[in-house]
């Protein structure tokens, strides 16, 4: 066996962790939309393939909503697709992460040195300045 392959063989993961339904209905919504992609536009399995640079094998997991997919096989049987343009739409609108970034977010007060009385200054939460 050659020292490559085995190494391959010893450190690729044999399993991959399971999914959760939701996940996995949305993956297999995903993959009957390309297929029906593909259809609408006349297109054969044999030259889907041909122009995406991948096997029947992968076009048909890729269309069943197999999560072993890989997202660059993806993005070029979406080019195939001519919709390519619609991976710009992933996570586009991060509504939560921006709501919880927004609310992590709250100004910032340096204190505020005093050079004549040697001390500093604070602003507190209010906006009045303490003595420290």
């Amino acid at each position: 066996m050659n020292w490559s392959y085995t190494y391959i063989i010893r450190y690729m993961s044999r399993k991959q962790p399971p999914m959760y339904l939701s996940q996995q209905k949305l993956l297999e919504a995903l993959g009957e939309r390309l297929r029906l992609a593909r259809l609408r536009r006349k297109l054969g399995v044999d030259i889907t393939c041909e122009r995406a640079g991948i096997s029947r094998m992968t076009l048909y997991r890729a269309e069943a909503g197999n999560s072993a997919i890989a997202l660059g096989t993806l993005a070029r049987i979406l080019s195939v697709l001519g919709l390519e343009p619609d991976l710009n739409l992933i996570a586009r609108d991060d509504k939560l992460g921006r709501l919880l970034q927004d609310n992590e977010l709250k100004p910032r007060r340096r204190p505020v040195v005093d050079i004549r009385a040697g001390g500093t200054k604070s602003h507190g939460s209010d906006g009045k300045s303490r003595e420290r």
